[in-house]
Order: structure tokens, then C-alpha cells, then sequence
């Protein structure tokens, strides 16, 4: 068999996984379609399937099907891009409803896609050929992406928990020096984290379980939570690579060192405000301190002053002092 390439393993990582239904079955697909190869995979949480085929590849396979086929393989492959890429996005084909795709399992495991669709009058035939993916394809393209994903969401919850700590703290210390609320209810209870996660896990989680367990046949807790975590990916972060995990983990590394930067300053600004604050003190005693000592040197020169005009005159001394003489 011969050896085909797919698309780069950076584009392809680029591309999100998206649900898509085929013939009843639920899985979730994630597609590259280049000027004439394509590559894509396939999930339905038990197994990963993907198929890649170059330019060569789908001339031969095209006119295997269709011996009656004369395009070049460029336009035969443009028109298979037109009828297959809106069906491995989860919509429904052209609008004309003239396409016709059905998924067969087979029983050594591989699963085949057979499509119908018209080209100019001509009924025109392909078929996907899917074979299990090796480990490294399955590793790189799904399991990665997920525990990249999962730590970026924890280290989020984490980063939110600790601003709502610091609000409680900030609306704590506004309440004890007398703030209050205009409107009641605004008024909201302090964040606990314990009590917000296990709410959150049996509300919220056991809702997207039910939600998605039955159209997925999830039966295990390990795979429910890839379920979710791919629909996650799929919305926001399904070009998260090795390269960009790399980066944002510095990104945090800086953001955590702004962080201690921060509470350093804070703390900083904290010591010099005491500081300031009792140097406050020191002058104030002092200045009280000088003006008792002032206070009491007015005092006492009052007090000479006043004892100095209250002197008996020199006359009056010596008659004071002469000694009376007996009455005869």
C-alpha cells in the first residue's frame, strides 16, 4: 500500500473537533482539506479513525469508482470538498439535498463512508476508507489538546477563586468602616470554594452528562469528561498546540511573578503607612510634650512674678522685727 501524507501536524491541530451525525451515529470529526489531499479523523469516543490521501491517491481511487469520469482530478476534488466539508462540519450538505453520504462499520474495525452526490448531469461516487489511528496520531491530535485544555481551565478556576477571595476582602474591610448597599439585592454571599465545586459537579456536570451520554453511548465517567472537554475545545480552544501551551505557561510564570511583584509593592506601601503612621505619633507626643513643658515654665514665672509684688517694704520690715515693749 502505498505511503500517503496528510496535512502538517501544526494545521491539522488548528482544525477543531466538531460533532457530526452520519447515518445515526454520533462522532465527532475534525477535517483538513488541502488544493488536492485531505486528511481526516474520526471519533466516537471508543476508537479514532482518520484516512489520508493525496493528489495521486484520489485520482486512482476515482477512477476505480467511476470509470466514467474524464475531470481532471483538481475539479473532481473541488466538488468533493463542496459536498463533504459542510457534512464533516455538522451541517447538512448542499441545499439541493442531491448528496447522499452513509457510514458502514466493518467488522476488522474500520469503518467506510460512501458518498453519492452529481457533477454536471453525471452521478458521481466516492468512498472514505478509515483505519484506526496509531497512538502518536491519537496522543498528538486529541490527547494533548485535552490535558492542555483541562490545566488551562483548572489554573483558570483557580486565578477566579482567588479574585473572589480578594473581593470578599475588599467588600469586607468597605462594610467595617461603615459602607453599605443602595439596593439589597446586590448583596451576595462570600465565595466559598469547596461549596462552589461540589454544587458545580452535581449540577452542571451532571447535566451535560445526561445531555450528551445518550447520543454518544458514553457509559464510563472517564469518557464523558473527554466528551466535554472536546466540546470545550471544540468552541474556543481547538488550535491549542504544544508550542502555544509552551507559551502561555511562560505567559503564566509571568503573570504569577507580577503577582508577587505586586503584593510585594503592596506590602511595601503597607510597612511605609505604619511607618508614617507612627512617626505621626512621635511628633504629636512630641509636640505635646513641649508645650507641657512650656505650659510649666509659664506657669512658674507667673508664680515669681506674682510672689515678687506681694514683697513687705524695708520700713515695715524693721518694725516687724523690733521686739514689743511690755504694757506697764
Amino acid at each position: 500500500m502505498m505511503e500517503v501524507r496528510g496535512a502538517p501536524t501544526e494545521v491539522l491541530l488548528q482544525r477543531p473537533w466538531l460533532p457530526v451525525s452520519i447515518s445515526g451515529c454520533q462522532l465527532l470529526a475534525k477535517s483538513w482539506f488541502g488544493e488536492t489531499t485531505y486528511h481526516i479523523l474520526l471519533t466516537d469516543m471508543h476508537c479514532v479513525w482518520e484516512e489520508r490521501m493525496d493528489s495521486a491517491a484520489i485520482q486512482k481511487r476515482a477512477q476505480e469508482l467511476n470509470r466514467r469520469l474524464r475531470a481532471p482530478v483538481k475539479a473532481f476534488f473541488s466538488h468533493l470538498c463542496e459536498v463533504v466539508q459542510p457534512r464533516l462540519s455538522g451541517g447538512e450538505g448542499r441545499p439541493d439535498g442531491e448528496a447522499q453520504i452513509s457510514l458502514t462499520r466493518q467488522e476488522d474495525g474500520n469503518i467506510s463512508m460512501k458518498l453519492k452526490s452529481e457533477l454536471a448531469g453525471l452521478a458521481i461516487y466516492w468512498e472514505f476508507h478509515c483505519t484506526p489511528a496509531p497512538v502518536t496520531v491519537v496522543c498528538v491530535q486529541l490527547v494533548r489538546p485535552l490535558l492542555a485544555m483541562s490545566h488551562l481551565l483548572q489554573r483558570q478556576v483557580e486565578q477566579l477563586g482567588g479574585l473572589l477571595g480578594r473581593k470578599d476582602a475588599e467588600i469586607q474591610d468597605y462594610r467595617e468602616n461603615g459602607a453599605t448597599l443602595s439596593r439589597e439585592r446586590l448583596q451576595t454571599d462570600a465565595f466559598e470554594e469547596q461549596t462552589y465545586r461540589e454544587d458545580f459537579m452535581s449540577k452542571v456536570v451532571e447535566a451535560v452528562q445526561l445531555r450528551y451520554a445518550e447520543s454518544w453511548k458514553v457509559t464510563s465517567g472517564s469518557q464523558w469528561r473527554l466528551c466535554f472537554l472536546l466540546l470545550c475545545s471544540s468552541h474556543r480552544w481547538s488550535g491549542w498546540t504544544v508550542r502555544d501551551h509552551r507559551r502561555r505557561r511562560q505567559s503564566w510564570t509571568e503573570e504569577e511573578e507580577e503577582e508577587e511583584e505586586e503584593e510585594e509593592e503592596e506590602e511595601e506601601e503597607d510597612s511605609q503607612k505604619n511607618n508614617n503612621k507612627k512617626k505621626k505619633v512621635r511628633d504629636h507626643r512630641r509636640r505635646r510634650k513641649r508645650q507641657s513643658e512650656t505650659t510649666e515654665e509659664e506657669e512658674t514665672e507667673e508664680d515669681s512674678q506674682s510672689s515678687s509684688s506681694w514683697q513687705i517694704p524695708p520700713g515695715c520690715a524693721e518694725a516687724a522685727s523690733r521686739p514689743k515693749s511690755k504694757l506697764k
